[in-house]
């Protein structure tokens, strides 16, 4: 398994994002844009994990999950 950080200006550059990285790789994205009309929809429905950079816990609860599953699953 492995993790790709990116630094991103705007919200857009996601999704520019998910075009160039791995098929089974899935991205983190902050939870406001989950409530960005149609990019939020989008970015709900192709499985973007979100986390809410405002709760430090929940957010490292999320990442972490997220670790061992791919650890578990050995997502690659």
């Amino acid at each position: 398994p492995y993790v790709i950080v990116c630094n991103h200006q705007a919200s857009l550059d996601l999704m520019g994002m998910v075009e160039v990285i791995p098929d089974r790789c899935v991205p983190i994205a902050k939870k406001e844009l989950m409530y960005m009309g149609t990019v939020g929809w989008a970015c709900w429905l192709s499985g973007i994990i979100f986390i809410d950079r405002h709760k430090r816990e929940d957010a490292i609860d999320v990442i972490s999950q997220t670790a061992r599953i791919m650890r578990r699953e050995n997502v690659r």
